[in-house]
């Protein structure tokens, strides 16, 4: 009987120490977990993955490549043989960059199981209807899963409406890893700023607004973009903060800018220059300086639209912004009206006008042309049965014709035009002098129509009898 008991004691005793053995493993791999994993990406044990190589993915890889071990993903092998040959595609950081940095591209996805800390900047476009478009995020957070090692760090870059994070990747990030978020692996939100095209503000010298799921994910997230953020980190509160400080940024611009084209429109009918008075107006020191023009590209076009779209998922119906994008959103068909009423007033047909358009990308000195606005100038010159010849050496020429099937021309193209439309500040535009831009134009027309929508050019110049000089 004593044996009996005695036995019963000791596999008790047995029991209690392998639970304890248990327990502390389990407290040894959270703490692994959440404290070495900035050390053994620093001591190049562990490597960084970024999901998404496009603007803003391809630099944010570069960046991190100078200090660390990164594998650079994307699921177009077209793009990746161009990495790997060194060549730069977006023109972001250039083709001798590329060839020189050591980021391990690749179209392999498999090869994200050798990271531990995930960067995801895909982009999230609307769909027509204007409703957010999350597949590209969705689609990278199942390769993503699929592709998961316990300890992993996911942060994402894509800007969202507010709980797209931990409300739409994370339940893909679990049901395709089979791991459970805050115990196998953690999440953060740390939204991209990086402003294509810009050579002066990029992400070494942008504060970078960085979030985690917890305290211990934040830090981790928070020194890893130290490593290349030179500006310094902000610490958001949380996730959601994080995701709505973003897609407000490019709110409120959107709204300013809706403003400034709302005046042109006002001024115009006045027949008063729209720059002059914000030039005027601009020496006052609290106002804001902004400027009309087409808003288009996949940040500031779309992520209003974001916002608004949650704000009705509950039950509010947004005014001020969605305001703002009805303005926006027509300027293109207002540029192309304007064209016409000054072919008309120039007493040149309408109809098979010969009309050059200068600029197809949605910004200047950018190759990208998603979502921009120039298409809306040549849709609706379309309506009056003008086909335009379209010029931009900048742009990604393949990528504008699979988006909007139009073929772009070379400048030998612009001649004996009847309407000359400088739709983008490209560098090569802004350096036309005048007897360039004249040269362009049909000798036989009694004047020039000469449309310069950002207004490059020196108004006083072609401000004369033989012209029709607009802009916005």
């Amino acid at each position: 009987m004593e044996r009996t008991v005695g036995g019963s004691k000791c596999a008790d005793l047995l029991n209690s120490y392998e639970r304890t053995i248990s327990k502390n493993r389990k407290a040894q791999e959270s703490e692994d977990m959440k404290m070495d994993l900035y050390e053994k990406i620093l001591a190049g044990e562990e490597k960084l993955s970024l999901v998404g190589l496009g603007y803003v993915g391809m630099p944010i890889a570069v960046a991190f490549a100078r200090k660390i071990k990164v594998i650079g993903y994307d699921l177009n092998a077209e793009k990746i043989k161009l990495y790997q040959s060194g060549v730069d595609p977006t023109n972001e950081v250039g083709d001798d960059v590329i060839r020189q940095t050591e980021v391990e591209f690749t179209a392999d996805e498999t090869k994200l199981r050798e990271a531990k800390f995930h960067i995801v900047a895909v982009p999230t476009p609307v769909n027509d209807d204007h409703t957010p478009d999350l597949t590209p995020v969705e689609g990278a957070s199942r390769i993503l899963g699929r592709n998961l090692t316990k300890g992993s760090v996911v942060v994402f870059e894509s800007t969202v409406y507010p709980g797209v994070t931990e409300e739409v990747c994370v339940p893909i990030l679990e049901k395709e890893s089979g791991l459970v978020c805050g115990k196998d692996f953690k999440i953060g939100y740390s939204p991209e700023r990086i402003n294509p095209g810009d050579k002066v503000h990029r992400l070494e010298t942008i504060t970078k607004i960085v979030s985690g799921m917890d305290e211990e994910t934040l830090d981790t997230v928070a020194k890893v973009y130290e490593l290349v953020v030179e500006a310094g980190v902000y610490r958001a509160e949380s996730i959601q903060v994080a995701e709505a400080a973003k897609v407000i940024e490019n709110s409120q611009r959107d709204i300013n800018i809706a403003f400034m084209n709302e005046l042109s429109i006002i001024f115009n009918k006045m027949g008063i220059d729209t720059q002059s008075v914000l030039k005027a107006a601009g020496t006052k020191w609290n106002f804001l300086k902004f400027y009309p023009g087409l808003v288009g590209g996949h940040c500031i076009g779309v992520d209003p639209y974001y916002l608004t779209y949650r704000a009705e998922q509950m039950g509010y119906h947004s005014q001020i912004i969605l305001s703002g994008r009805r303005i926006n959103d027509d300027m293109g068909k207002y540029v192309a009206e304007n064209i016409v009423k000054n072919l008309i007033r120039a007493d040149i047909a309408v109809k098979h006008a010969k009309v050059a358009i200068l600029g197809f990308t949605f910004k200047e000195n950018c190759p990208d042309t998603r979502n921009t606005k120039v298409i809306d100038i040549v849709k609706e010159l379309r309506e009056y049965g003008i086909e335009p010849v379209l010029v931009d050496q900048t742009a990604d020429r393949a990528e504008a014709k699979r988006l909007y099937g139009v073929e772009l021309q070379d400048m030998s193209a612009v001649k004996d035009v009847d309407a000359l439309v400088i739709a983008v500040c490209h560098k090569e535009f802004e350096g036309l002098d005048q007897a360039a831009i004249e040269s362009f134009f049909n000798p036989t027309n009694g004047k020039k129509v000469l449309i310069d929508v950002k207004g490059i050019l020196n108004r006083k110049e072609w401000t004369r009898d033989d012209c029709l000089y607009w802009r916005l």
